[in-house]
C-alpha cells in the first residue's frame, strides 16, 4: 500500500519514467537505450518502495508510548524540555535511513495541545544538535498520563516535512499523523516517571514498538 502523502511525488516519478522510457524508444545505441530503460524502471521501484506504508499492529497495553517512526535508536539521554512539558525528562532519538518507512504514527492518544513549526538548517541527521537547529515540527499532546513531546526533524537529504495535525485535534495510539521525506529524525520526550523500554541502536516501528512504560505498570 502506498501512503496518501506521496501521491503527488510519485505521480511527477511516473511522468519523468515514462518521458525516459519513451526517449529510449527513439535511441539507435543498444546500451544507451537499455540504460536509460532500466535507469528509468530503478527510479521508479525506488520511489514505490519509498513510499509504501504497510499495516501496524499497536500493541495491546495500557500506558505506553510507541514510537512515532521506523529507524534505529540513536541516543537515549536525560533533557530538560522547555516548549512543553518543562521538567526534565527522558529523550529518545530516532535515526530514519532513506530505507526505512518514513510514515509517522501518533506515539500516544490526547489532544494535541502544541504545535510549532521551525524553519532551519539541514545538519545530517545524527549531528548532536539537528534536534535544535534543524528544520523541524514540535508536537505536544496531552494524554491521560500527562504531556508528550515528539518532533518530525528535516536532514541533510531530507527537505520535506509533512504533518496533517492541528491543535485541539483528538488523536489516538498509532494512527498517522505524516511523514518527512528520505530520511531523517524524530525525537520523543517525556516526564522522567516513564521507563525507557528501548535501548540504543534496537531498531524500531512506527506505531508498534514501544518506547516508554510507566514505572510499575503490569498491564
Amino acid at each position: 500500500m502506498l501512503t496518501k502523502y506521496g501521491y503527488s511525488t510519485v505521480g511527477t516519478i511516473v511522468i519523468v519514467v515514462f518521458i525516459i522510457i519513451s526517449i529510449s524508444l527513439f535511441v539507435n545505441n543498444s546500451y544507451i537505450k537499455i540504460a536509460l530503460v532500466a535507469i528509468g524502471v530503478l527510479l521508479l521501484a525506488f520511489t514505490l518502495y519509498f513510499f509504501r506504508d504497510p499495516n501496524r499492529k499497536v500493541p495491546n497495553k495500557q500506558n505506553i508510548i510507541v514510537s512515532p517512526a521506523d529507524g534505529k535508536i540513536l541516543t537515549i539521554k536525560e533533557k530538560f524540555e522547555k516548549n512543553f512539558i518543562n521538567e526534565n525528562c527522558w529523550e529518545v532519538s530516532i535515526f530514519m535511513s532513506p530505507l526505512n518507512v518514513h510514515v509517522n504514527r501518533i506515539p500516544v492518544s490526547g489532544t494535541v495541545d502544541y504545535l510549532n513549526y521551525h524553519k532551519g538548517e539541514y545538519l545530517v541527521a545524527f549531528h548532536e544538535k539537528a534536534d535544535e537547529r534543524n528544520e523541524r515540527n514540535e508536537i505536544g499532546i496531552q494524554g491521560k498520563n500527562g504531556k508528550v513531546f515528539f518532533t518530525q526533524v528535516a536532514g541533510f537529504i531530507a527537505r520535506r516535512i509533512v504533518s496533517t495535525l492541528h491543535k485541539r485535534d483528538s488523536v489516538n495510539i498509532g494512527n498517522r499523523f505524516g511523514m518527512i521525506k528520505f530520511g531523517s529524525r524524530s525525537d520523543v520526550l517525556v516526564p522522567a516517571n516513564w521507563k525507557v523500554i528501548v535501548k540504543e541502536g534496537d531498531k524500531v516501528k512506527a506505531g508498534e514498538t514501544i518506547l516508554f512504560e510507566l514505572n510499575g505498570n503490569n498491564n
